[in-house]
């Protein structure tokens, strides 16, 4: 049959541009729900996706002729890659696409929290002026510890470099990757040095609720926790008892254990942490920026290329 790619999700054009220009036929079809996909999915040899629904074991068994499912994004937890390798497809993803804008909006969260900008601004706003309340905290002479040092955590590392912060890092899976931004540690030396705990790790069984209360026991020092990875990983309740106790002294959260609204709001621990001073949130969207869009599509695109599809 002939190559064709079901795009199922909104993409940035230039990914059907460049797809094309590798003989794929295109379908753009961005509103597609997952039922109307699994009545189509027979008639293509590959899928792009980002986040509308799970590329599961029932999406996989109806797409008889698929060879290549590619993830518009950095994180593959919405797809069942161990079932899929099974069936000899070979999935894609595209974690350098928006690693530059994961680090520096990070970067912004933590320069926000340790200067007060979200509370300095609403003061203002309803007649407070307060200079001593909302005095700051300099990142140089912090120690950052990153946990999970692969395309954002270096980017996020990267980013960092010209604040005079001692990075270090741990990553599970690798060894030797010290460089000139970041030094490699050993869990113990972060919980015993670190000021500032940033997450960059994927979901997976083993991450599941990785921050946790026993977890939290371990830290040596109070911390600024970051979290722009998957929400799973951090649990919350965690994070607002952390607050409490002065474990944690401030928390910058891109993604929760659950998101979007209405789910959101019905949380037994949304309200408390809403109302916290020592939280900004963002709704998800570290990785995605306006030049990241298109990147992403680049990079999936260039993957496209060096996969050998008859």
């Amino acid at each position: 049959m002939n190559k064709k790619i079901l795009i199922a999700d909104h993409l940035h054009p230039i990914f059907k541009e460049e797809a094309e220009k590798l003989g794929f036929e295109c379908d753009d079809m961005p509103l597609i729900s997952k039922k109307g996909a699994l009545d189509i999915l027979k008639n293509y040899t590959a899928i792009a996706i980002r986040t509308k629904f799970k590329i599961d074991k029932e999406v996989i068994d109806a797409g008889v002729n698929l060879r290549v499912i590619a993830r518009a994004g950095a994180g593959m937890d919405n797809v069942d890659e161990e079932y899929a390798h099974s069936k000899g497809i070979t999935c894609i993803n595209a974690p350098e696409g928006n690693r530059d804008a994961v680090g520096e909006h990070l970067v912004g969260m933590l320069l926000s929290l340790l200067n007060n900008l979200r509370n300095g601004d609403q003061q203002i706003r309803n007649g407070i002026w307060d200079r001593e309340g909302n005095r700051g905290w300099e990142l140089k002479g912090k120690t950052v510890a990153i946990i999970g040092y692969g395309n954002n955590g270096r980017s996020f590392a990267q980013k960092l470099s010209g604040f005079d912060a001692n990075v270090i890092a741990y990553d599970k899976y690798k060894t030797g990757f010290s460089d000139e931004y970041a030094t490699e540690v050993a869990m113990e030396q972060v919980v015993k040095h670190a000021d500032i705990l940033s997450y960059h790790i994927p979901l997976t069984r083993e991450t599941s609720t990785l921050f946790n209360e026993e977890y939290l026991f371990h830290f040596r020092k109070p911390i600024i926790l970051l979290n722009a990875s998957r929400g799973e990983i951090v649990n919350t309740q965690t994070v607002l008892n952390g607050l409490k106790s002065g474990k944690i002294t401030a928390a910058g959260l891109d993604v929760l254990e659950v998101e979007k609204f209405p789910a959101l709001s019905e949380q037994p621990w949304f309200d408390e942490l809403k109302k916290s001073e020592r939280v900004i949130l963002s709704p998800h969207v570290a990785g995605w920026s306006v030049e990241s869009y298109r990147r992403i599509s680049e990079v999936l695109a260039e993957k496209l290329k060096l996969i050998n599809i008859i």
